[in-house]
C-alpha cells in the first residue's frame, strides 16, 4: 500500500475485490469512492437496472470488471433491491437492451458450447445469493479478456437462458462500457449531472444503492 497526504490518494496492490477495500475505508469511519481499477484498457463496468415499468428507481448494481492477465478477467458484483434467492449473471450476444434483457440475444458463446457438445460457456459467469434484506454480492473470474465484452450486455435473472421478461422487476440488465484506470479518471464533477462525484454518490446512498 502507498499513501499519498498531499493529495488523499491511497494506491493498494492485491487480490481483494474492489468494494471490499471501499467497505473496509468504509467502517473505519470514513467515506470512499472507488475511481478507477486496474490498468488502463483493462477495465470495465456495467450498470445493473430492471426495465419493469413497475419500478420508479431502476438501477440496482453494479458489476466492475478488471482483467488480471492476458486470460483471465475478474468479475466484483453488487446488487440490492432483489427478492431473496439465487440468481445467474450471464454475459449476452447483445449490448441492445431496448426491450430489457428480452432483446439481448442469447447467452454469449451458448449455441456454439451446445454444439460442439460442452457444458460450459465463457458467457455464463456464475450465480449470486440474494439476502431476505435484497442484498447480494459475489466475486467471480472467467477466462476472458475485457476487449472481447465491450458493448455486450450482462444479464442478472433467475433464469439462466429461459424466457427473460421486460416487466420482470428482478431480472437486471446493463450494457459492458471500458472503465478508467487506477488514478486514470481524475474528474470532480460528473458531466451528465453537473454534481461533483461525493454528491453523486451521496444520492445512491440515500437510495439504499451503495
Amino acid at each position: 500500500m502507498h499513501a499519498n497526504l498531499q493529495d488523499q490518494l491511497i494506491s493498494i496492490e492485491g487480490t481483494a475485490a474492489p468494494s471490499s477495500i471501499v467497505a473496509a475505508i468504509q467502517n473505519t469511519g470514513r467515506d470512499a469512492i472507488l475511481r478507477g481499477s486496474g490498468k488502463s484498457d483493462s477495465a470495465a463496468v456495467c450498470i445493473l437496472e430492471t426495465h419493469s415499468r413497475a419500478v420508479p428507481d431502476p438501477v440496482r448494481g453494479l458489476i466492475r470488471m478488471v482483467q488480471i492477465s492476458s486470460s483471465v478477467t475478474l468479475f466484483d458484483l453488487t446488487i440490492r433491491g432483489l427478492s431473496p434467492g439465487t440468481y445467474h449473471a450471464t454475459v449476452r450476444d447483445s449490448g441492445d437492451i431496448s426491450e430489457g434483457a428480452a432483446s439481448t440475444g442469447g447467452v454469449w458463446e451458448m449455441s456454439r458450447i451446445r454444439k460442439e457438445g460442452s457444458s460450459s460457456a465463457r458467457g455464463v459467469l456464475g450465480t449470486v445469493q440474494v439476502s431476505k434484506s435484497g442484498i447480494g454480492s459475489v466475486f467471480l473470474d472467467k477466462p476472458i479478456q475485457i476487449w472481447e465484452m465491450i458493448g455486450r450486455s450482462i444479464v442478472l435473472s433467475r433464469s439462466l437462458d429461459g424466457r427473460l421478461s421486460r416487466d420482470d422487476p428482478d431480472t437486471l440488465v446493463g450494457v459492458i462500457a471500458r472503465s478508467a484506470g487506477v488514478w486514470d479518471n481524475d474528474k470532480t464533477v460528473c458531466s451528465c449531472s453537473g454534481k461533483t462525484v461525493w454528491e453523486e454518490r451521496k444520492e445512491q446512498v440515500s437510495k439504499g444503492m451503495l
